[in-house]
């Protein structure tokens, strides 16, 4: 069979689902019960271990307020010097809601998404965690944020970074008052992790 670009168009429509969850503040739990399907097939199908069925497709494509074009990266692309249009968090908590950006195309590898928090008006409570197959590598680039690991409680400030593995319990918001968030992830949605080059020696 002639490659068509199916096999890439694929690999990154898990990554692009799992983007727009986020962009939802929504847990897998949460759309599982919208949805109806489990769980663990969402995790399977947003890791790319799983294919999804154009039903799945359209349960999600409604559930997350976008077009099957979307998700396929078929939709028209905005002309240059134009900004994408933005979506509207869905609120859960306070400090919790975010816009996510993706830098890349999905096409396997790492993936890089940028995130932003709104400013809060007064500290928000411990943020919700969630768990996932793969490794992320996180650098907060302006603002205070709180990153819950596991038991730990972290407040990374601008040019500070952490990776952990996403099997690991975790959930971010912003720290407190102060003004919103931004910052970088790259998710290795099979274990991919960033490789540190230095400098050789004498060069």
């Amino acid at each position: 069979m002639a490659d068509d670009g199916t096999a890439d168009t694929l690999a990154a429509m898990g990554p692009r689902l799992r983007a727009a969850r986020e962009r939802r503040g929504a847990t897998l739990t949460d759309v599982g019960r919208t949805t109806g399907i489990s769980p663990s097939t969402l995790s399977r199908i947003e890791t790319g271990r799983r294919k999804p069925t154009l039903e799945v497709l359209l349960h999600l494509a409604k559930a997350y307020d976008i077009s099957l074009d979307e998700l396929a990266g078929t939709a028209p692309v905005t002309s240059p010097g134009t900004a994408p249009r933005p979506r509207t968090p869905v609120p859960q908590r306070p400090g919790d809601e975010k816009m996510v950006l993706p830098l890349t195309r999905y096409v396997g590898g790492l993936h890089v998404h940028k995130h932003v928090l709104p400013a809060v008006d007064a500290p928000p409570e411990r943020p919700r965690q969630v768990s996932h197959d793969g490794h992320e590598w996180l650098c907060v680039l302006y603002g205070r944020l709180w990153l819950a690991l596991g038991e730990q409680d972290l407040v990374l400030s601008a040019g500070e970074t952490v990776e952990f593995d996403t099997r690991t319990a975790h959930g971010v918001a912003n720290a407190g008052p102060g003004g919103p968030v931004e910052y970088l992830i790259v998710f290795g949605p099979q274990g991919e992790r960033l490789r540190p080059r230095t400098r050789a020696s004498g060069s």
